[in-house]
């Protein structure tokens, strides 16, 4: 085991999958100016993926980072998709640009260290410091995911630990949507750290039962992705990338009720619920403008009253144990 195992700077960070033009188009100048307001406004923790935008997100991380010093940022990708020229580029939802390449799932031990190599150049520098292995779940992968699992276990994650061992990348773990593979391969490998995407928000608690205990346990942290459920807690009308469904809008209603009876701003509370946990090592809204990501910076470090929480405590909209901002 990795000791002491690296772990992200927090509690914000910048989620780079708006990058990759998703759900809308931007333009090159935008996404650097975005990424440029980050930094003014502190962040030091940016995380992308070759599946944004069949690479342009990570494209755009390149351009603006690599004219920063590389040793005041730490920068996250991931693996387990190579990507293929191709011409036209290849469309996935919820992207609306890409590349030119395909994706190709593989978790394969070549194909993670060639996945790492090819971002570094697409990026143009120098080192990674966390590599995570990109939605291999079951609602990515379906039937597949047994099969890709089997694959992962003897290739990508033997192979990330060699590299973490030469100093390729200080640290691993899964980038997925769902609690049950990280709880499995905690108990078959060494991951240091995991990307959860969704599954830890004031409307979905399903990280706290088993993967943030058995975290706690094993000295692994974990990094928040969309603690929005992208879009339904800031606003918006989407719960995990689809429209959201009655039962949601509902639950969502619930909390916004108390926060205006407490003259809370929801998104703050939604924010820094997230970054109470103690295996909670940095929470990565992505935003796409560089108002949004001076509005998140700002709501990271609003103040809340301490009644706020014991309300939602109080009405059941938060479990007794659920851990939040003191």
């Amino acid at each position: 085991m990795a000791n002491p195992r690296f772990v992200p700077p927090g509690p914000l960070g910048f989620g780079g999958a708006p990058l990759g033009d998703m759900f809308a188009k931007i333009s090159d100048a935008e996404a650097i100016a975005t990424l440029d307001a980050a930094w003014d406004a502190g962040i030091r923790y940016f995380d992308t993926a070759p599946h944004y935008g069949a690479g342009l997100s990570e494209h755009r991380f390149g351009v603006a980072l690599r004219q920063r010093p590389r040793d005041e940022y730490v920068l996250s990708t991931k693996v387990g998709r190579m990507l293929v020229p191709t011409l036209p580029g290849e469309l996935a939802h919820p992207f609306l640009s890409a590349l030119p390449f395909r994706r190709r799932q593989d978790y394969s031990a070549e194909a993670t260290r060639r996945s790492i190599e090819d971002s570094l150049q697409r990026m143009a520098i120098g080192q990674i410091d966390i590599a995570f292995v990109h939605d291999l779940a079951p609602d990515h992968l379906g039937d597949g995911y047994e099969d890709a699992y089997r694959v992962a276990c003897q290739g990508a994650f033997p192979e990330l630990t060699r590299m973490r061992e030469e100093g390729l990348i200080r640290a691993w773990g899964l980038g997925v949507n769902l609690t049950e593979p990280c709880v499995r391969t905690l108990r078959d490998a060494d991951p240091d750290v995991f990307l959860l995407a969704g599954r830890y928000s004031l409307l979905d608690l399903n990280g706290l039962a088993e993967l943030f205990p058995l975290c706690s346990e094993r000295g692994a942290h974990v990094v928040i992705g969309g603690p929005y459920n992208s879009g339904l807690l800031a606003g918006g009308t989407t719960f995990d990338y689809q429209e959201a469904p009655p039962e949601q809008v509902a639950a969502r209603d619930k909390f916004l009720d108390v926060a205006d009876r407490h003259g809370v701003d929801l998104r703050a509370a939604a924010l820094q619920f997230c970054a109470a946990h103690p295996v909670v090592a940095s929470v990565i809204p992505g935003a796409k403008h560089p108002n949004r990501v001076r509005q998140n910076a700002a709501l990271m470090t609003k103040a809340i009253p301490a009644e706020f929480w014991k309300t939602l405590k109080a009405e059941g909209l938060l479990p007794p144990q659920a851990p939040t901002p003191a």
